[in-house]
């Protein structure tokens, strides 16, 4: 899926707000912060949102929670060359696994975009548990039936590379998907992207 870091981003700069000001705030508000609570399925997006803002003023920045979370919901779309990789790997009988940071929320959704595509799915919101806690890396390799140094893994924040990195995964951080998947394709030894 698009980083929802890219739309966190758009949101600062159409809002006046300095760079990475609301990771900050999220980060300063740690574990028991609005924005873990919601991705640990502690909060529905309806009752995130005056404790995030509340957050943010901690740390002199004004969101407003449904605005961001809108900015978040219209970037997240899948990348088409990340969903060509999937199919490629599912063709060579390559067993994948998405795992996702997310969240509930009252009004009713569909199920996930990409979810048909993996052999495991598993939802921070559902689990209890968030990247980067290394227990949910190795609840996904359990799932899976691997062993750490048999999985690789990728995300867009390096915060969440790390634990999966300590367990002996191989890590892939995406900035990019054609930089990622031509570090995919030397893991795994066949071409995901054209």
């Amino acid at each position: 899926m698009d980083s929802p870091l890219a739309a966190i981003s758009r949101y600062e700069r159409d809002h006046g707000l300095p760079e990475q000001a609301i990771n900050r705030a999220i980060r300063a508000a740690g574990d028991a912060g609005a924005w873990s609570r919601l991705e640990r399925g502690e909060l529905s997006l309806e009752a995130f949102l005056a404790p995030f803002e509340a957050d943010c003023r901690a740390c002199g920045v004004e969101v407003s929670g449904a605005r961001l979370m809108r900015y978040i919901a219209e970037a997240s779309r899948p990348r088409p060359a990340m969903l060509e990789a999937l199919r490629r790997l599912r063709a060579r009988g390559v067993r994948m696994a998405a795992l996702t940071n997310n969240w509930v929320s009252e009004a009713p959704r569909g199920p996930h975009p990409v979810r048909e595509h993996f052999d495991v799915f598993i939802e921070s919101s559902v689990v209890g548990m968030r990247k980067p806690d290394p227990r949910i890396y190795e609840l996904v390799c359990q799932e899976l039936g691997v062993t750490p140094p048999r999985a690789a893994f990728l995300d867009d924040i390096g915060g969440n590379l790390k634990p999966a990195r300590a367990l002996g995964m191989a890590t892939i951080k995406v900035t990019e998907p054609e930089g990622a998947l031509r570090e995919l394709s030397s893991l795994v030894g066949f071409d995901l992207a054209d």
